[in-house]
């Protein structure tokens, strides 16, 4: 399998360079030449299927050229060390929970595997006749990214993270998550907004000299070993729903920020998995929103809410949805819809919702549930993906439920850490100072 830029000005490159570069030398993003469709007969039998195994059919499909089999097998059972139940919340709509990870966020699928991956194609060239080279992982964060990349990577032998963040604004536990760790995890705290962070680790990509300097590569939802396995756990909920023969008018709604999570959606839903529609739910941040409507795209700086992992101006993932469909809107807009809430929705909805269902929504999920409640249809089942623990946002939460909000043992043990973190500003002359100074 080769990968393309969706800029189309730069060469054909293996995954194992995709994987390693993170973003084409034209600045586009990685996209598989082809997109295979999954046979009947998987998804005639996948109620009868574990997550790993339905996990490595979709893993197969993508990345079978390239890795032997029980490589592949072994990367994907480790990843996948923990269940994403579907849990029905109310009336038609249920939720995906996909904070049972090591960092309680969906993220830890994506980092858990890219992890594994880099680490395999790193250590095969160590085997080879070439001397290993350290790689090292740049990883712009608004919350849930950084921690889940950090603890996905912590110890991998030949790889180094540096994991940048907007000097408050992340969650106390979120930064926690990520500024702890120690050994092979650099926290970069930067004066400004995720957009800065994301401007910076794309611009250390197109540095010549950096490059020449050290090897990078990003696992942020840009690197296609990153936002491709997230398709799993989409065929995951919809074998758990057709176990309970609820699977006929699947509508997935999609908490969205940076898209690479929705992005994972459609390209399942390209595989063959019968996903009647899409839902992208923004906060204030509505970029996609006003697409939607418009046909326009017009990003802008992003504006602070309580749904920060959302906080996105100008998404990166835009750009694989409108190559995936041919930049037509049209056929964007007729598979998916959007909605927008204020924060005061948001705080609305986990507070209605926990009250009505006793049911605890992080605000993100609280996108997504209200959008499915405002726009299902009859004869639809609502899904909503619950991205993060609602104990990761637990200040906003508890003020908003008037309760307090119980922290899971492995959230409390990051929080017992000491914070390790080096201040940074947002001009990528100091960031590259800095890089070049510390990195080999």
């Amino acid at each position: 399998m080769k990968y393309y830029s969706t800029n189309h000005q730069a060469p054909l490159v293996s995954l194992s360079e995709a994987v390693v570069r993170g973003l084409a030398t034209d600045r586009g993003l990685y996209m598989p030449e082809r997109i295979k469709p999954l046979p009947q007969e998987f998804f005639d039998g996948i109620a009868d299927m574990t997550f790993q195994e339905i996990a490595y059919r979709v893993a197969d499909a993508f990345f079978g050229e390239d890795i032997p089999a029980e490589d592949l097998r072994h990367i994907v059972y480790d990843t996948l060390a923990f269940d994403a139940p579907v849990v029905h919340v109310d009336g038609n709509i249920h939720s995906l929970e996909l904070y049972h990870g090591p960092t309680l966020a969906f993220k830890d699928v994506g980092a858990r595997f890219m992890a594994r991956l880099l680490g395999y194609f790193n250590g095969r060239q160590a085997a080879g006749c070439c001397q290993q080279k350290k790689v090292n992982v740049l990883v712009a964060t608004s919350g849930d990214t950084g921690s889940a990349v950090a603890n996905g990577f912590l110890g991998v032998e030949g790889i180094h993270v540096y994991v940048l963040y907007p000097k408050g604004k992340v969650s106390t536990i979120q930064e926690c998550q990520f500024t702890t760790l120690g050994q092979n995890i650099t926290a970069l705290e930067v004066d400004g907004v995720f957009d800065d962070c994301q401007r910076l680790v794309k611009s250390a990509f197109m540095d010549a000299q950096l490059n020449a300097h050290m090897r990078l590569t990003s696992a942020n939802s840009i690197n296609v070993a990153r936002f491709l396995p997230q398709a799993f756990y989409y065929f995951y909920a919809y074998a758990q729903m057709k176990r309970q023969g609820k699977a006929d008018g699947l509508v997935i709604c999609v908490p969205s920020g940076n898209f690479g999570n929705l992005c994972a959606g459609l390209f399942a839903h390209r595989m063959g998995l019968p996903v009647k529609r899409f839902i992208a739910a923004n906060n204030r941040n509505d970029i996609f929103y006003q697409y939607l409507q418009t046909g326009e795209y017009r990003p802008r700086p992003s504006v602070q809410t309580i749904a920060n992992a959302m906080d996105v101006g100008d998404p990166s993932n835009f750009a694989r949805i409108l190559d995936l469909y041919a930049h037509s809107h049209e056929a964007i807009s007729n598979l998916i819809s959007g909605a927008t809430y204020t924060d005061g929705q948001i705080a609305d909805t986990v507070a209605t919702t926990y009250s009505r269902t006793g049911y605890l929504l992080d605000p993100h999920g609280a996108c997504g549930y209200r959008a499915l409640a405002e726009l299902l249809q009859p004869g639809e089942q609502g899904i909503f993906l619950e991205t993060a623990h609602p104990a990761k946002f637990r200040d906003t939460v508890e003020a908003i439920i008037k309760a307090e909000v119980a922290i899971p043992e492995k959230l409390q043990a990051f929080m017992r850490g000491t914070k390790q973190s080096v201040p940074m500003t947002a001009d990528f002359a100091d960031f590259k100072a800095y890089l070049m100074e510390s990195g080999e």
